[in-house]
């Protein structure tokens, strides 16, 4: 079994906040994990993106994401809403959904798997637990995993 050392997949995160979206950006950066990296704010966003409505026609700029990084407390369509949407639709369900949040509601653990979530993340409370995350998961995603 070989693995390419330059194998890349495209990472949209859905998360409201700034400073996690940069924080997580510089991680993958730290942590050497390739990758795209896209951003949208909300579940709504998420939505319009994996559908390539507007703002997010350009499937360049826009690729579909080999994994989705999901925070659950987000405006206007949460991160349960947009898991549900996502994993009833037959040509978005097979893409991998690791719910990262700081959620440890053991219900929000439940619900999240029910729905589809591929792993639940607590996210870490610093930015070397962070780096070291982005390094774990990218070694997961990228070396172990085989995606669609």
């Amino acid at each position: 079994m070989s693995s390419s050392p330059t194998k890349r997949i495209n990472i949209l995160m859905a998360d409201d906040d700034e400073d996690d979206r940069l924080l997580t950006q510089d991680a993958l950066q730290e942590s050497r994990v390739l990758n795209n990296l896209n951003f949208v704010q909300d579940g709504v966003e998420l939505v319009a993106y994996l559908n390539n409505e507007a703002p997010f026609e350009d499937k360049t700029k826009h690729p579909r994401p080999s994994i989705i990084l999901l925070d659950l407390n987000m405006p206007r369509m949460d991160g349960r809403e947009a898991l549900q949407k996502i994993k009833s639709n037959p040509t978005l369900r097979s893409i991998p959904v690791v719910i990262l949040t700081t959620s440890k509601e053991e219900e929000d653990k439940l619900r999240g798997y029910d729905l589809g979530a591929a792993s639940y993340i607590s996210k870490p409370v610093n930015f070397d637990g962070l780096v070291e995350l982005m390094r774990q998961l990218g070694k997961y995603w990228i070396e172990i995993v085989e995606l669609p």
